[in-house]
Order: C-alpha cells, then sequence, then structure tokens
C-alpha cells in the first residue's frame, strides 16, 4: 500500500499520483486537509475525496482518505495508524502535502515561517519516522519519496521548508539503510494547478525548453517508476522532472 500525502484537489499533483499508482496495482491511503485549500485562491474541492475513492475503485484499487492537519505533531502518527488499520502496512510514502503561501524576507510573519516549516519540514519528518517505525515489508521493497521546490526569492518561508525537507528525506536514504528503503526528492518545476496568473504561464511556458508547463501527470509517471522494482537502484536523489527549466 502507498500513503500520498496532500490529495486535497482532483487537479493537484497529489491526485494524479494516486491515480497513477492505482493503475500500477497499489492500494491507496491518502491525506487531505480542506481548511488549507479554503484560505487559498483555488479554494476547496469538497467532493475531491468521494471521488477520488469512486476513481481509486474504477482502477481496481482498494482506497482510504483521511484528513490530517499536519500543523500538530500527533497527525503524522494518527495518520499512520489509520490507513495502516484500513488498508494493511505502508510500502510507499509519497509526499505532495504542503503549506505554500507567498512572502519575502521582510513581510512573512512569524505565524507563517512556523507554520511552513510545521507542516513542510516538521510533519514530513515526522511522516517518514512514524513509517520506519512500522516498517515491516520486504528489504528494497520500501519507497520514500518527497515533493519539492527550489522558489526562494519572494518566496522566503516555502523555499526554506522545502530545502529542509530536501536535507531530511535524503537523510533518510542512508540512515534507513537496514530496512532496504530507498528516499528520494522530486522537483517537479511549475505546473499549473490553478495558483498561475496569465503572466507567470507565459514566463514560465517561454523559459521550458520543451515549451509547456508541467502537468501534473508528469510528476506522476516519475513517482510510479520510482516505486516499481525497476526504480529501485535511484536512492538518495534530488530529481529535477522539470522539461529542462
Amino acid at each position: 500500500m502507498a500513503l500520498v500525502t496532500g490529495v486535497g484537489r482532483r487537479v493537484g499533483i497529489g491526485a494524479a499520483i494516486v491515480a497513477r499508482l492505482a493503475a500500477e496495482g497499489w492500494d491507496i491511503g491518502y491525506s487531505y486537509w480542506r481548511p488549507y485549500d479554503q484560505r487559498m485562491v483555488w479554494g476547496a474541492d469538497d467532493e475531491a475525496p468521494e471521488r477520488i475513492e469512486h476513481q481509486l475503485a474504477e482502477l481496481g484499487a482498494r482506497g482510504h482518505g483521511a484528513p490530517a492537519d499536519l500543523t500538530d505533531p500527533e497527525a503524522p502518527a494518527r495518520l499512520l495508524d489509520e490507513v495502516v488499520g484500513a488498508l494493511g502496512p505502508v510500502r510507499a510514502l509519497v509526499m505532495a502535502h504542503c503549506e505554500s503561501v507567498d512572502s519575502g524576507l521582510l513581510n512573512t510573519s512569524l505565524e507563517s515561517f512556523d507554520r511552513h516549516f510545521a507542516v513542510n519540514t516538521r510533519a514530513s519528518w515526522l511522516l517518514i519516522r512514524e513509517f520506519a517505525r512500522r516498517y515491516r515489508e520486504p528489504f528494497g521493497a520500501g519507497r520514500i519519496i518527497a515533493l519539492t521546490s527550489d522558489h526562494t526569492v519572494d518566496n522566503l518561508p516555502y523555499g526554506a521548508s522545502k530545502g529542509a525537507l530536501d536535507r531530511i528525506t535524503i537523510a533518510a536514504a542512508k540512515e534507513l539503510r537496514h530496512l532496504g528503503v530507498t528516499a528520494n526528492v522530486i522537483n517537479p518545476g511549475p505546473v499549473d494547478t490553478g495558483w498561475m496568473t496569465p503572466e507567470l504561464i507565459k514566463r514560465f511556458t517561454e523559459a521550458t525548453p520543451l515549451g509547456r508547463l508541467g502537468e501534473p501527470v508528469d510528476c506522476a509517471n516519475l513517482v510510479a517508476f520510482l516505486c516499481s522494482p525497476q526504480g529501485g537502484w535511484v536512492n538518495g536523489q534530488l530529481l529535477y522532472s522539470n522539461g529542462g527549466l
């Protein structure tokens, strides 16, 4: 079973990962947090959990969605307990959740800074720790994948907290060697899931040699490869899957 976090909207990267892994035969546990989407410009997709579970059933996969407020340090353990109870042991942890509110060096509030690190960094560390503590699957079969970003200018708390996430995830590649779990980070580049202005769409499209933006399925395809037996030799890497941006 794979646990995918940050599956709050059907147009998001998390939802694409869920569908792609289910098509490869994985059962899927997934988390979401509606209050985050409600305060963002794109708004909440209230039908997402039910529609995603229906999609999983059509793909022949078992699914279980759970709300998780990852600002709560107890949430990662509760989430693992819930999905394991519903679907069985977790063999792959894919962290697609995030807190992302633009602000720079001079206008970031303490509350915003702390929230970004609580969600993007601390919760990810705790998810990895809880995953490892429960891991009983075959040596070499386990996977940890985190989604990151290299955006920093005018995006201080998001970029800094994602940089810390990178180090934590790459550390897991060696610290969890006794479990045979691989750990990698994916930077998917700019993917428009409802947050881009027309100006950003134009700028990123022109800056990408392939002449288009990333799509959620682009990242999902790489996640599926890393979770497969064929992807098992890739370990401890930060992979840029961004069309050459």
